[in-house]
């Protein structure tokens, strides 16, 4: 049994309840954009582990916006994932998307609730882009959420250096969602994804990519 403490949304999370439960609901808004801000500011106090972050309807009841349900799920995966639509609605698509991102989800849940979380590019202060990077506490995984607001005249998505990884160890890339740029290796060394980075392709409103990065060799003894 899970129990959440959600009196008062997320600016009045009490420690010492907090000690008592599992997670916390931060706020009842749930559009998956202002959730971006939302979840960034939550996770300068409290782990992402006790962060629920649902998947709800759209267009979004607060604020009417529309989104894509992968858009939704990626920014959901940013935290302790959940669903809180009506699923009577859904067409076998949203089924088969919603299997298919709670299967990754599974596989990266302990990076992104336990991992060491590093803010690559700021939802804030009208951002058109966020990027969050979740590196497990082995360095085994990880994990890359990109997100874009908007793109005006054929703008295209700042490059991403990760951080975290062990320069001389091997990463392989696998997309969850979104696209990468079509000369981005699918391996290459923990010091070029730091270094070099990635290119994703985000075109369009509100659009996501989720990837993930596994070790596949350790970095050479010294």
């Amino acid at each position: 049994m899970e129990i959440e403490s959600c009196s008062g949304g997320g600016g009045r999370v009490d420690l010492a309840i907090l000690g008592l439960t599992d997670e916390v609901w931060p706020s009842d808004n749930t559009d998956p954009f202002d959730r971006l801000g939302i979840q960034d500011g939550f996770t300068y106090a409290y782990a992402p582990a006790v962060m629920m972050a649902w998947v709800t309807d759209s267009p979004n009841w607060l604020n009417q916006r529309s989104t894509s349900l992968e858009y939704r799920f990626l920014s959901a995966m940013q935290g302790s994932l959940g669903i809180g639509a009506n699923l009577t609605e859904w067409g076998e698509p949203d089924f088969a998307t919603a299997r298919r991102l709670v299967d990754e989800y599974k596989k990266i849940r302990a990076t992104v609730q336990h991992g060491r979380l590093y803010r690559l590019i700021s939802p804030r202060n009208g951002s058109a882009h966020s990027v969050s990077e979740s590196v497990s506490s082995d360095g085994t995984q990880a994990v890359l959420f990109a997100f874009l607001q908007s793109s005006t005249h054929g703008s295209t998505y700042p490059g991403v250096q990760l951080r975290g990884l062990e320069t001389g160890a091997r990463y392989r890339m696998r997309i969850i969602a979104g696209n990468a740029q079509g000369d981005t290796p699918a391996e290459a060394s923990g010091a070029y994804w730091m270094s070099r980075g990635i290119d994703l392709d985000l075109r369009g409103d509100f659009q996501g990519a989720g990837i993930v990065f596994e070790r596949v060799t350790a970095s050479p003894a010294k």
